[in-house]
């Protein structure tokens, strides 16, 4: 009977039309049905990944928590005070003490989440409502942030060698830049808890400052407070990061969980409480005020063309036009530049990696004279300032940047590359051809910024070439990147910090040891590799 009905040919076309019509009909209901089940399908994935997150930042705060393991490095057996396990210690009883089993732990939540962290990325963005899209992604951030806050110091943490350089100073008067930490009392608080005894402080003369107004707290507060700093200005620098994504045209809620929902930021960065956190607000506060500039630059061009059009024929002369334009770019003073260039000085003063970007924002301003007269007016002006405040705490010393840029990690990119040209590891001829390296890459990275006008991509090109070239660079420097691919139009500047992203989670998972070892790959076991491990060493005891 089937069959006898589609072969049939009717020759009426007024039975045929119904036919047609519901089948065409059928097909343009169902269009919508399809996007609309398709975009929830894609809500429910965003949101179900953001989740994940969130849940996966307590399970590690949890047992970072609960007792001494490789997840709180400062903690050991027999010694996991309170105050630095904070109110979550101790609520997982049953946690296992397997190392393997941590170590699978870690690397398997740490993965999960970075997969989330792609999925967010992918599907946040496409849900239809955006305040609903706003407020999960934004619902996300705080949430990790507030968990993350109450971890005690999580793996590879600095957080007790700032607070020890600046007790130095201030309780045993021993300047930390000329001074080693092993000469100071060992019955200080801070020294045990600190681990780079051996090393002159590498830290900017802002951030070391900063460190000698938390000594009078004591040892644990100054810990929760370096945490309260951090925190804050990792938030603050999501907040700007919206602020410049709606400046430029681009989407927010897509800055934001890329900057700030990146897995590896949050438990080696925020978890572990670096203090690139201010360097990055710093840098990231300094080209949200270039973004207002600009604007402003645009509506002040349009209001003097008017005028000008408005004005009588008669031609100043050279002497006068040239004298006008010199004073019209020094008077009157732009607020929002000269604090840009203020803030790049402090980033540099915060940590001295932060001065690979000046170059490259100054070569974006050449053709804008006067707003390049006002942000270097604030470099100079914060340069002074700085300056002036270093002089009087550390006399003409500065931080130990030739002993830190020695140390090598054996899974560094530069420390691979030498082993795979049979070195070894990374030699000094490798290092000087690779800062040779990073030095043209700024340089053309300034000529990309010298022609578009503009700074923000070429400066995360320059960050990239600088985490490819170091020796000794660790996960949490991703976060430098971040702000940058997620303020710039390039697809492969934000493809380039996710694939970065993923190699150092390979490089530092705690599982990825045992892999090394199941296929016989141990970079620190050659000739070379023994001198970097024993560097090392030295610098720790």
């Amino acid at each position: 009977m089937g069959s006898d009905a589609t072969t049939l040919r009717l020759r009426d076309g007024s039975l045929a039309e119904p036919r047609e019509a519901g089948r065409h009909g059928r097909r343009a209901d169902g269009a919508p049905e399809r996007a609309a089940l398709r975009a929830h399908a894609r809500a429910r994935t965003a949101v179900g990944a953001l989740v994940v997150l969130v849940v996966c930042s307590l399970l590690f705060v949890l047992v970072a928590a609960d007792r001494p393991s490789l997840f709180a490095a400062t903690s050991h057996a027999g010694f996991f005070p309170g105050w630095m396990a904070g109110p979550l210690g101790g609520l997982w009883p049953g946690l296992t003490r397997n190392a393997t089993a941590l170590k699978l732990t870690f690397t398997g939540a740490l993965v999960t989440m970075y997969v989330s962290y792609l999925l967010a990325l992918a599907y946040v963005p496409s849900i239809a409502d955006s305040r609903l899209r706003a407020r999960w992604a934004i619902a996300a951030v705080v949430g990790v942030h507030a968990i993350f806050f109450l971890a005690p110091p999580m793996a590879l943490t600095d957080v007790f060698n700032y607070i020890n350089y600046g007790r130095m100073e201030v309780v045993h008067h021993l300047n930390p830049y000329t001074t080693y930490p092993i000469l100071e009392p060992h019955g200080d608080p801070s020294y045990a808890l600190s681990n780079w005894h051996q090393l002159l402080s590498p830290y900017g003369p802002l951030f070391t400052l900063l460190t000698f107004a938390l000594v009078p707290l004591g040892v644990a507060a100054s810990f929760w407070a370096i945490k309260t700093v951090l925190m804050a200005a990792s938030l603050g620098t999501i907040l700007l990061v919206w602020r410049c994504a709606r400046l430029l045209g681009l989407d927010p809620v897509r800055a934001i969980v890329l900057v700030g929902l990146n897995p590896i930021v949050l438990v080696w960065g925020l978890g572990g409480d670096h203090n690139d956190f201010l360097i990055v607000f710093a840098i990231v506060l300094g080209f949200y005020l270039l973004l207002l500039g600009r604007a402003r630059e645009s509506r002040e061009a349009e209001g003097s063309r008017g005028a000008k059009e408005a004005e009588g024929s008669v031609a100043p002369s050279t002497a006068s036009t040239l004298s006008a334009r010199i004073g019209g770019w020094l008077w009157p003073l732009s607020p929002v530049d000269i604090g840009a260039g203020a803030a790049f000085v402090a980033a540099t003063a915060l940590k001295a990696s932060g001065g690979v970007l000046i170059p490259i924002v100054l070569a974006s301003l050449v053709r804008a004279p006067r707003r390049l007269t006002q942000v270097v007016l604030g470099m100079i002006l914060a340069g002074v300032v700085v300056g002036g405040a270093s002089l009087i705490a550390f006399g003409l010393h500065i931080p130990d940047l030739s002993t830190q840029s020695k140390v090598v990690t054996s899974i560094s990119v530069p420390n691979l590359l030498g082993l795979a040209l049979g070195a070894g590891g990374e030699t000094e001829t490798l290092h000087s051809l690779l800062s040779a390296a990073l030095v043209l890459s700024i340089l053309a990275c300034c000529a990309m910024a010298y022609r578009r006008r503009e700074s923000i991509t070429a400066s995360g090109w320059a960050t990239v070439a600088l985490l490819v070239t170091l020796g000794w660079v660790l996960p949490w420097y991703i976060l430098w990147l971040l702000p940058l691919a997620a303020l710039s139009r390039s697809r492969r500047l934000r493809s380039t910090a996710l694939v970065l992203g993923a190699y150092l989670i390979v490089a530092w998972a705690p599982a990825s040891g045992l892999l090394w070892n199941a296929i016989g790959f141990q970079p620190s076991k050659t000739p070379l590799g023994r001198l970097h491990q024993r560097y090392v060493k030295e610098l720790l005891n």
